[in-house]
């Protein structure tokens, strides 16, 4: 039914903009407030502040996935498949997996609700999140370019290339979340830089699809 779509739809949204905005919170505004705090002011924070922020961030990023599964594999299963909406879910799906299984294990231990080392812990927490950043503008782009810019064939491959495209832009996202997950956060360090290659990653994976 048309308004089950719907609601599917305008619930994928809201749980992304819960998600996605207090990423942008945590990289542009907390992250930096933390490095000026005082010591009493930043105790506090982590205290009473992180654990609220980081509920509705994990929260939001689940219900995001769950809605969206199940646009993708059910009530979207009338649309056809094109190569925006594939590059944007590979992306919400490592998005949501850096949130679940990196994100918030480093960071229960950096608030002290988990044991470890939170010197490890910090910069772990921080190379994923800047990753996802990182991600964020190209995702929301593909997924707003499959009804918009999407193909019309009913398949996985896009008619006028092959869809290679597709795949070397999978295969640069894929080595972008193993540096995200091992190597250094080199130019997205900086909330000018995250934000520039994100933006530069989505006009690359259009191009990509676009002309391959």
């Amino acid at each position: 039914m048309a308004i089950v779509d719907f609601l599917f739809r305008w619930a994928h949204v809201l749980f992304g903009v819960t998600w996605i905005g207090m990423l942008y919170y945590f990289n542009f505004v907390q992250a930096e407030y933390f490095k000026q705090a005082e010591p009493a002011a930043l105790a506090d924070a982590k205290a009473k502040l992180a654990p609220r922020a980081l509920w509705w961030f994990r929260w939001g990023a689940m219900f995001t996935f769950i809605t969206g599964v199940l646009l993708y594999g059910g009530v979207h299963h009338n649309s056809a498949l094109n190569d925006y909406i594939i590059l944007g879910a590979t992306m919400g799906t490592l998005m949501f997996l850096n949130v679940w299984l990196i994100i918030w294990p480093a960071q229960k231990v950096v608030l002290g609700l988990a044991e470890g080392d939170a010197s490890v812990a910090a910069p772990k927490a921080a190379l994923a999140s800047r990753t996802n950043t990182l991600f964020s503008a190209p995702m929301l782009f593909c997924m707003l370019g499959s009804p918009h810019l999407g193909y019309s064939a009913d398949h996985l491959v896009a008619v006028n290339g092959g869809g290679l495209g597709l795949w070397l832009a999978i295969g640069l996202i894929g080595l972008l979340q193993l540096n995200g997950m091992f190597g250094k956060a080199g130019p997205i360090a900086t909330i000018r830089g995250v934000i520039h290659m994100s933006l530069a990653l989505a006009a690359v994976c259009f191009c990509l699809i676009l002309f391959l």
